[in-house]
């Protein structure tokens, strides 16, 4: 998507309740009557479904942005209060889900509501304005742009059913002002996010090297299929889609050292998250979809985008002895910090696996000050060091290149497009559904074709278990998968959470978020329950 103009032009639904489904927030003179007349419009607005999907990323946003969340720590939210991280740094905006105290007025949770129901209504926008006399250049353009929006539409319904369960299903762009939503059942919503997803899968472009970087083949779609097949309890489906994309013969999992930094120390699991490293031009035949991020390129993401790059690293930069540097991640935060449970037991991984190497997660820290007397001394991480986020085991992956790319150390942009599916998830979902239909030697294959790219042991059936599946994940995809996505996809949030995260105490409430209160209280029409426990 680097070579087309980002932006959204399109009618962006910033849902503050269920009274605005019909607000528009145009981002340029244009509007969608004069816009959605052509090939070329339709081309600008489902590029404005690009951008506004990667928004779930943006924090502060801008002027140019397509949806905002407002607020620093958007993705960090769905990793926090769950059994993989905790927070070390004094935000009260993510404090409130590191202890899962937000409530029904928490912003952050009216803004992902928001942000599924934008993205809905932008793909339903372009689905009606499709039907229409439009001047197509080929006659393959009408399903190919509807394949793209309704894969859009199904993603936006990803966020709203995992986070909030039953939720109102808009199919079409409202032309009269409503106040009387309900709440569809979350099996619906499923079965038509399904539908979305097989047209998709069936109208989407085959070839990823004959698309624009960036740009949704019918793999990406066959992807997150088989993830919904799993959520509506269909794993025989899933593992279809999942085994179509594997036996595509379009990817493969790098098992070689690859890109430019290949000569130098590292492995092939470090490689995959280098700068310029995520998309297939750089030889990275791993990834399935890559969201275009980098930051201060047409096409990118803007400084306010994927702040991630100071989350998963500590504030080493306080320590006496030490300075800013990208080589140790630049100006981390720790918004998020590691559980000990996982990162400091020593039976987590296998002593082979490269994921756990020094080149993925950095747990020897040296002062790097040179007019300190410290210098090259190493600095100990304590417990109460880990607890003040300034020094822990920290993710590589998010070590997001160099600091001086948008001219501001502290705040700039990611510097690094982002692998939002790749074909190791799509053996861990394949294993996911051979458990669910207790194949346990198949998904032990499955998940030994991940283990062996790592270097780590094979597997047997036996040890096959829903909890060996999601320590796994972690292992493979800590920081990259939506971990309260996938606890809750397996039944395991409340469990696992209460077991290993000391800080949460999570109840049977915490399940689902609360549906936020200015949509309950502004849908006057028609009954609109409150999630459970949450009721004012």
């Amino acid at each position: 998507m680097k070579k087309i103009l980002s932006i959204a032009i399109t009618s962006v639904l910033m849902l503050t309740g269920c009274s605005d489904f019909l607000d528009e927030d145009l981002k340029s003179s244009l509007s969608p009557d004069n816009t959605y007349t052509s090939t070329h419009g339709f081309e600008v607005g489902v590029t404005g479904l690009y951008e506004f999907a990667r928004s779930e990323w943006n924090t502060w946003g801008g002027s140019d942005n397509a949806f905002t969340h407002g607020a620093a720590t958007p993705y960090e939210i769905l990793q926090i209060g769950t059994d993989l991280a905790v927070t070390g740094h004094n935000d009260g905006t993510l404090q409130i889900f590191d202890n899962l105290s937000y409530t029904p007025l928490t912003g952050l949770i009216n803004s992902f509501w928001k942000f599924g129901y934008g993205l809905v209504a932008n793909a339903n926008q372009i689905l009606e304005y499709s039907e229409k006399d439009v001047k197509w250049d080929k006659p393959t353009d009408k399903i190919g742009f509807q394949a793209e929006a309704r894969f859009f539409r199904a993603y936006g319904y990803r966020y709203l059913v995992y986070l909030f369960g039953d939720v109102p299903y808009v199919d079409k762009v409202e032309d009269k002002f409503r106040v009387d939503f309900t709440r569809t059942p979350k099996a619906e919503v499923l079965n038509k996010m399904i539908e979305d997803l097989e047209f998709a899968t069936a109208n989407l472009p085959e070839d990823p090297d004959k698309v624009m970087v960036g740009r949704l083949t019918k793999w990406a779609a066959e992807h997150m299929l088989s993830e919904v097949y799993l959520m509506a309890g269909m794993p025989d489906k899933a593992e279809k889609a999942a085994l179509d994309v594997i036996n595509s013969g379009k990817f493969s999992l790098m098992k070689n050292r690859f890109g430019k930094e290949k000569e130098q120390a590292g492995d092939v699991f470090a490689d995959m998250f280098r700068e310029n490293n995520q998309n297939r031009t750089s030889g990275n035949m791993e990834s399935i979809w890559v969201m275009q991020l980098e930051y201060n390129t047409t096409g990118g993401g803007g400084e306010s985008d994927d702040w991630t790059k100071r989350a998963w690293v500590p504030k080493y930069w306080q320590l006496d002895g030490f300075v800013i540097a990208d080589s140790l991640g630049g100006r981390g935060l720790a918004q998020l910090t590691p559980l000990t449970w996982w990162i400091n037991d020593e039976n987590f991984y296998d002593q082979e696996d490269i994921r756990n190497s020094e080149y993925n997660i950095k747990r020897n820290w040296y002062c790097n000050n040179p007019e300190s007397e410290k210098y090259g001394q190493k600095t100990e991480i304590t417990e109460t060091l880990w607890t003040a986020g300034q020094l822990c085991p920290a993710l590589t992956k998010f070590f997001y290149g160099v600091i001086d790319r948008g001219g501001d150390e502290g705040y700039g942009g990611n510097t690094k497009d982002r692998m939002k599916f790749r074909l190791a998830e799509t053996y861990l979902l394949l294993a996911e559904a051979r458990m669910q239909q207790s194949d346990l030697s198949g998904a032990a294959e499955a998940i030994n074709i991940v283990r062996e790219r790592a270097h780590a042991k094979a597997i047997i059936a036996d040890q096959v278990t829903v909890d060996f599946l999601l320590d796994e994940r972690i292992r493979e995809m800590a920081g990259e998968e939506l971990r309260r996505f996938t606890l809750s996809r397996l039944g395991k949030l409340k469990e696992r959470t209460l077991k290993y995260n000391p800080r949460a105490q999570m109840e049977d409430k915490h399940l689902l978020w609360p549906i936020p209160q200015d949509v309950i209280n502004s849908n006057t029409g028609a009954e609109f329950p409150q999630n459970p426990g949450w009721e004012q």
